[in-house]
């Protein structure tokens, strides 16, 4: 397969790489009735640009590997809850990418992605004794959330020995981002052991003390709306309990030190911005000894890797005007973007218009509103945007949605899910298509809805 654009992932030229290939995508997904018009096409399909994926993949080791001392252990782990689908967890493991899993369900994805235990990293902040058990018994690193959850670890390691690399999450408090709800170092999250309240910070150098075999700390200050220079200072307080620690044990006890993901993503361009490169110069000048060899590192990466290499591409049902602005209905709303329609300033999209061929839409701007679906008002995903006229039979294409979008859908209205696809293109420019997910049938949605207990409440 082609890599157009591979090589120069950040830069202007990568960025028009990733625009020619979106569109050529576009006229292909027409072409090959995967959207569009009825009654053969789908009025809703969702796409992922391989290359992209593979570039992203890349551009991250490549930034790491170039910065630390040879030979430095180094997990990459992706974030699972960012792109819950096998096929793509499968494509990311090939790329060298191991999993951070949050849950049974994601641990499950991850084993049949067929990615290796020891390339696994279960986070959560609620654990149940089950699954602790079971990765435990697996080998996989777990990251206890509290002190509670190391007494459960405790005696579940006396009662069944394991490999399992141990380590604690901390919380260094050192603040949000602009968006509350995805900054974790806060100083009241609910995250980690917060490192600043009153005696947290002895408690924690006791509990190593106490457990010479946890041998990691785990931090991860924030995500989307979190600036580089605050998610560098979250790491480099990490680094320093990590030598407080080491100091305190006479020896290396902590030998790996897990800085989480959050590397935020530019939803306002092509741009693929903050870059990798940029994130480790800032750890860099924040934290120089994290390079020096002492310590393995394992990062989880989620929505930097995938969401500029996602497209929803959605059929313009119907046009209509109220309160003199044009309404343009389509087959998208908050069933993919959630956090969009909820949240419309902190998630903004951006919005393509291609004519019912797959061709870019020209003429002069409309102001109007674009809307999904769902029956409740606020179900939008551009409001009054200036776009080319909207007409029934076009498509929109809502970009950068690879993450936390299409791959994480939400059951509002009974909306079914729609297909997702990769694709790849051939050196001579022929776009190739490969199901990440089929589409759900009415018949799986009376069936996750309980349609085989039909009778079940009623009787005495």
């Amino acid at each position: 397969m082609a890599t157009e654009g591979l090589a120069a992932d950040t830069t202007e030229d990568g960025s028009r790489a990733r625009a020619a290939r979106r569109d050529r995508a576009v006229r292909a997904a027409v072409a090959h009735h995967l959207v569009g018009g009825e009654p053969t096409a789908e009025p809703l399909v969702c796409l992922l640009d391989l290359a992209g994926i593979r570039a992203s993949v890349a551009a991250l080791h490549t930034a790491f590997a170039q910065a630390l001392v040879a030979d430095t252990p180094v997990l990459h782990a992706f974030a699972v809850k960012a792109a819950p689908l096998v096929p793509v967890l499968r494509l990311l493991a090939d790329a060298g990418m191991g999993c951070e899993v949050a849950s049974a369900g994601e641990l499950a994805l991850s084993g049949a992605a067929g990615v290796p235990p020891g390339r696994t990293v279960l986070d959560s902040p609620a654990k149940t004794t089950a699954e602790l058990r079971e990765a435990l018994a697996l080998g996989i690193a777990v990251n206890a959330d509290n002190h509670q959850e190391l007494e459960r670890l405790d005696a579940l390691v006396a009662s069944a020995p394991t490999r399992s690399p141990l380590g604690l999450r901390v919380n260094p408090q050192i603040g949000a981002g602009t968006i509350a709800a995805t900054s974790t170092a806060t100083p009241t999250s609910k995250f980690g052991v917060a490192l600043r309240d009153g005696d947290a910070r002895a408690r924690v150098l006791h509990a190593y003390r106490e457990r010479p075999r946890l041998s990691r700390l785990h931090t991860h200050s924030g995500s989307q709306g979190v600036p580089l220079a605050l998610l560098a200072e979250g790491v480099r307080e990490a680094y320093e309990l990590a030598e407080e620690i080491n100091a305190a044990a006479g020896r290396r006890q902590v030998d790996t030190l897990d800085i989480g993901g959050g590397l935020p993503v530019d939803f306002h361009s092509d741009e693929h911005q903050p870059s990798f490169d940029a994130y480790v110069h800032a750890l860099r000048k924040a934290v120089p000894g994290l390079f020096a060899g002492g310590y393995g590192l394992v990062t989880e990466f989620g929505r930097s890797l995938l969401a500029k290499h996602g497209l929803v591409l959605a059929r313009v049902e119907y046009t209509k005007s109220a309160g003199g602005r044009p309404i343009a209905l389509t087959h998208a709303g908050v069933q993919l973007a959630t956090r969009t329609v909820y949240a419309p300033t902190a998630w903004p999209l951006r919005v393509l218009v291609y004519d019912g061929s797959g061709l870019p839409r020209g003429g002069r701007p409309l102001v109007q509103d674009v809307a999904g679906p769902a029956c409740f008002s606020g179900d939008l995903i551009a409001r009054e945007r200036a776009l080319p006229a909207l007409a029934p039979g076009d498509l929109v294409a809502l970009l950068d949605t690879g993450a936390y979008f299409f791959t994480t859908p939400y059951g509002y209205n009974s909306l079914p899910r729609p297909a997702v696809y990769g694709f790849d293109l051939t050196a001579d420019g022929e776009v190739h298509f490969k199901p990440a997910r089929a589409a759900q049938s009415t018949a799986q949605i009376v069936a996750e809805a309980g349609g085989d207990l039909r009778d079940a409440l009623l009787g005495p």
